[in-house]
């Protein structure tokens, strides 16, 4: 390997490190508690290392967000192993029992992202910023989906199932986080939630 390949990964996997380490400290202590300085001792890494990386906590934690964000979508891009024969709603359910599974394994991009929103940081536009951009970028994959999977719903119908998804995800991820709930059986009923709701709104409709 010549020394620019070895400085690379070098680089990258210290990069790694302070990503590890500063997710753990956040997990634990929130964004308050979290400093560069307990980074710094948790990676075992020198402060002046993360400043090469990151140019502060904020740009840090933005970051851990967005990597934690990314290996749960290229996750859930997998296609869904359902049965021979399954409908359309059981394909549903199994993909979305998939979702919450793979937010199980990656937590961090919520898990911090719903602590910046709750604490209103306006100091901290970075980090929240981020999470508000994956979050967009969520809701309108499920927009996507709840409009093949919902073609006769109106816009709007489809736009107050979305956020009927995206609240009771960061619900159940709570309950999760307390010890309450699996999440890939809480998002198995989170499907049935959204397609009964669906069914509810076509009701509404009709009556309109």
């Amino acid at each position: 390997m010549s020394d620019t390949r070895r400085t690379r990964a070098n680089g990258a996997a210290s990069r790694e490190r302070i990503l590890d380490a500063a997710a753990e400290i956040a997990g634990e202590r929130g964004y308050e508690g979290t400093s560069i300085n307990l980074i710094s001792k948790r990676s075992g890494l020198p402060a002046s290392s993360i400043y090469w990386h990151f140019k502060d906590k904020d740009e840090l934690i933005a970051a851990v967000i967005d990597r934690s964000y990314e290996a749960w979508f290229a996750t859930i891009q997998a296609p869904v192993d359902a049965p021979e024969g399954a409908t359309q709603a059981e394909v549903f359910r199994l993909g979305m029992r998939a979702s919450g599974d793979a937010i199980a394994k990656f937590p961090d991009f919520l898990r911090l992202g719903l602590m910046l929103i709750l604490e209103q940081r306006p100091e901290d536009p970075t980090a929240r910023g981020k999470f508000l951009e994956v979050r967009s970028r969520t809701a309108e994959g499920v927009r996507l989906l709840y409009r093949t999977l919902f073609p006769d719903l109106g816009e709007a119908d489809v736009g107050a199932l979305i956020t009927l998804t995206m609240a009771l995800s960061d619900g159940l991820f709570v309950a999760q986080q307390a010890g309450e709930i699996d999440l890939g059986t809480g998002f198995d009923l989170l499907a049935t939630a959204i397609l009964g709701a669906a069914d509810q709104v076509r009701v509404l409709s009709r009556q309109r």
